[in-house]
């Protein structure tokens, strides 16, 4: 399995390394797949030198997990005038879908699971759709643009909830995460006392999700138990969610740090 992956990590290297010399040999944008957390990490730490291109990643809205990412050559910045483009400027290839029930009424209460796989069987690739936002009764799914009008065709029905489909350009799109405040005390701002104090769960096992690989700080791998979190840090862990790290409010009698976390529901 450690063999596997290490072969796919290459791979993917490989691959980034290609786009960014094409970028740079062209003197064009190119752009990725939509990538996961683990791939965006293989991202942000390949050394500087090995990229030809500088790059950028969006996932069509600020908090997304899965990303595209855009390398941009240094000639293009030059000829435009610009030190930075915007997600539209940089016109990356996906849009929003907006997935609603035909018969509202009706319509089951489904999960991002019901609407990932609803998607997923229809054969496409999982690296071509983005994250999925449910609200409510709708979701919002981003997709490559070259499956948009494929799933507008073929997705009708999740579960057992007849549904249609309306493209929506990513920049029109708005979205506001639902959050749970949660107040707590610990004994220091570690990665490892703020995941308990997060998911309800007991220390030994969060740990153990950091030492095998699954827990994220503003979207780069952390493997440290003790690593120190920053106000307003965003961490993922993969299988349970994210919070945001909103600050210390006061010390106790027992010197314990009184703290905010945000987490996204």
């Amino acid at each position: 399995m450690k063999e596997k992956y290490e072969k796919e990590e290459k791979l993917l290297e490989k691959r980034l390394i290609e786009l960014s010399r094409l970028s740079y040999q062209r003197e064009i944008i190119t752009y990725t797949d939509f990538l996961n957390l683990s791939e965006l990490n293989i991202l942000h730490t390949l050394p500087k030198d090995l990229l030809y291109s500088r790059y950028v990643s969006f996932g069509g809205y600020s908090l997304a997990e899965r990303q595209m990412a855009a390398f941009i050559p240094d000639a293009l910045y030059l000829r435009c005038g610009k030190g930075e483009f915007s997600p539209a400027e940089t016109g990356y290839p996906f849009t929003a879908l907006k997935i609603q029930p035909v018969h509202g009424k009706f319509a089951e209460d489904l999960t991002h699971r019901d609407y990932l796989g609803a998607v997923l069987s229809l054969g496409i690739d999982r690296a071509k759709t983005g994250d999925i936002l449910v609200s409510g009764k709708e979701a919002v799914l981003f997709v490559h643009n070259d499956m948009a009008d494929y799933i507008q065709e073929k997705l009708t029905r999740v579960r057992h909830t007849q549904v249609r489909i309306s493209s929506v350009r990513p920049e029109d799109l708005e979205y506001e995460p639902v959050c749970q405040e949660i107040k707590g005390t610990v004994a220091s701002v570690r990665l490892d006392t703020l995941l308990p104090l997060a998911f309800s769960s007991s220390r030994s096992r969060l740990s153990g999700l950091i030492e095998g690989a699954k827990v994220y700080v503003n979207g780069r791998l952390i493997t440290s138990n003790g690593y120190q979190i920053k106000e307003d840090d965003v961490i993922s862990v993969r299988g349970m969610g994210k919070f945001r790290y909103k600050g210390t409010v006061s010390h106790t009698k027992k010197n314990r740090l009184y703290v905010v976390i945000q987490k996204y529901i």
